[in-house]
């Protein structure tokens, strides 16, 4: 077991920074969720190797990986509409199912 204090703490302001635009603060902070704080900012902690100068290295990639990942803007979803072929094949396949049920279903007057 690792018995030397070697972990390394990040933080970053992400509020305060003026490195950013807006909308990249936003993606960054929900891309961080409950490693950032109420006051926005950003603590990475790392603690996987057993020196520090590494474990410093680390948690600086990561801050790098989570502010390139929050650079990336989302691509924009386009409205699409299934074919006329699709939603004909969706309501035949109601259609049969219902017509099954309907047969299935009890009927008193046919079992006397």
């Amino acid at each position: 077991m690792n018995k030397v204090a070697t972990a390394v703490q990040l933080r970053w302001d992400v509020r305060a920074t003026t490195a950013l635009p807006p909308d990249v603060k936003e993606r960054l902070a929900r891309l961080a969720g409950s490693r950032i704080t109420g006051e926005g900012i950003l603590i990475i902690e790392a603690r996987r190797y057993r020196t520090q100068e590494q474990n410093r290295f680390d948690a600086v990639q990561r801050l790098v990986a989570l502010v390139r990942k929050a650079l990336e803007a989302p691509k924009p979803r386009r409205k699409t509409r299934p074919s006329v072929t699709a939603s004909a094949a969706r309501v035949g396949a109601k259609r049969q199912r219902g017509e099954l049920k309907r047969i299935r279903r009890y009927n008193p007057e046919e079992w006397e």
